[in-house]
């Protein structure tokens, strides 16, 4: 049951409001004034309020302010006497949903009303979504809870169910493909193939044959007709990964396929009608691209109708213990080993390293890691693969609720400061001994007490 809160300095119009609102099952509570109807929201929150313009103390374009600083979402309506252009345009300035004259009729006043608690019950229904997210460590097969992060699963929610095409943007390794089979999942196709091409991975001449199919006898060894990814992917999402990669001549052909929702089979004479979502990705500047006059800017603009941006890892730090985590235990399973966690020191490392690769590459990371480490946990010596040039200055010290092994700890942080510096010295012990400032037979000591992956 939605909570109505009726402000009017007119006693007539609040009796009539709160009777009717109550036949029609709201819950009802009615104030003279702006003052009294603050006091009301500091002890509770409504859903709605509806509010004459004009009223002493405390006016309704005041009044909303204050409600929008309290309750950002709480809905307003606003009636008035006089809906001249500038007090409606001032009233949906200051987040008023809607404005109805006093000579209303008590249809448009149902309509009004049941169509606001139903834009605040959406937007009750996305803070709910955003704070299960919150507590969650994925969304869906997506790691990661960091606000960059939040924001793209509020895209993911809100494009699934639209028509529109989708252009998915960011560096190689961000997880692009991911974020386009959640947006399949999430949508109302999801009960319908989900077709991928690499545009970049098939060579030139199959890449066509792949997507729109052939007919037999168009071409040596065509011995039978064979749809392609445009035909099995229909009523569900065809995928395009690394867009940038098609060829112009095939991006003629797959504008024309969006722009009409028909294509041709190789060898065909016969157009065939398809219903296909269209989610491209690239990790490519495509408008300087179209710009270079290598990709069609009519192209561009059909599939860039809505755009996500997947951040590089760089952008989220926070999230990759989470990743470390879920990488350990896929990989600990896979090699069928006891591993329990990594080194704070080894944590501190990737915490600080730039990944280009970006989750793809820590993965890689962790996968190495776990597949030639002895014990059970991962030390900084397994992390080969992690270079000083691409470490960053920031220093951030992971304490484990648990505590920690001391001893253990020294150990892999004197092995990870050897093995740094062994990298600066292009390999050369003796000149990594200069930079640690021992002597080389201290180094060789060091260097024979240690256990490198």
């Amino acid at each position: 049951m939605a909570d109505i809160l009726v402000v009017d300095d007119d006693k007539g119009m609040r009796e009539f409001l709160d009777i009717f609102l109550t036949q029609e099952g709201y819950q009802v509570t009615s104030a003279a004034d702006g003052n009294e109807a603050i006091k009301y929201f500091q002890k509770n929150r409504f859903d709605l309020v509806i509010t004459d313009l004009k009223m002493p103390k405390i006016d309704g374009i005041d009044l909303i302010k204050k409600i929008k600083e309290i309750s950002p979402e709480t809905m307003i309506i606003v009636i008035t006497a006089y809906a001249s252009g500038d007090t409606a345009l001032t009233s949906m300035k200051e987040g008023a949903y809607d404005y109805i004259e006093k000579n209303f009729d008590i249809e448009d006043l149902k309509k009004i009303v049941r169509d606001a608690l139903e834009k605040k019950g959406i937007k009750q229904h996305d803070a709910q979504f955003i704070q299960d997210i919150k507590t969650a460590d994925c969304f869906g097969c997506i790691i990661g809870r960091s606000q960059a992060m939040l924001n793209v699963y509020a895209m993911i929610r809100k494009v699934s169910n639209v028509s529109a095409n989708v252009l998915i943007l960011g560096e190689s390794g961000t997880g692009k493909e991911l974020v386009a089979k959640a947006i399949h999942e999430q949508s109302n196709r999801k009960e319908h193939p989900l077709m991928i091409v690499n545009c970049g991975g098939i060579p030139e001449q199959l890449l066509e044959s792949e997507m729109f199919g052939y007919m037999k006898g168009s071409f040596t060894g065509s011995v039978m007709d064979k749809p392609g990814l445009f035909e099995m992917a229909k009523g569900g999402t065809l995928f395009l990964d690394e867009i940038g990669e098609l060829p112009l001549i095939l991006q003629v052909k797959l504008l024309r396929a969006i722009q009409q929702k028909t294509f041709r089979r190789i060898g065909g004479s016969k157009d065939i009608e398809v219903d296909v979502r269209i989610i491209a990705a690239t990790n490519q500047n495509l408008e300087k691209r179209v710009k270079e006059g290598t990709f069609r800017e009519d192209l561009f603009y059909r599939l860039n109708v809505i755009s996500i941006h997947v951040p590089p890892l760089r952008e989220r730090i926070e999230d990759i213990p989470l990743l470390v985590k879920y990488f350990i235990n896929k990989y600990s399973k896979e090699f069928n080993k006891n591993f329990k966690q990594i080194s704070s020191y080894a944590l501190e490392l990737l915490m600080k390293y730039r990944f280009p690769g970006n989750v793809r590459e820590l993965e890689n990371i962790i996968e190495k890691s776990v597949a030639l480490e002895t014990s059970n946990i991962v030390l900084p010596d397994c992390l080969s693969d992690i270079t000083p040039n691409n470490m960053s200055s920031h220093i951030h010290v992971n304490f484990p609720d648990q505590g920690i092994h001391l001893n253990d700890e020294l150990i892999a942080f004197e092995s990870l400061l050897i093995k740094i510096a062994i990298q600066k010295a292009n390999g050369s012990k003796t000149k990594a001994a200069k930079l640690l400032d021992v002597s080389m037979d201290s180094l060789r000591y060091r260097l024979e007490k240690l256990t490198i992956c």
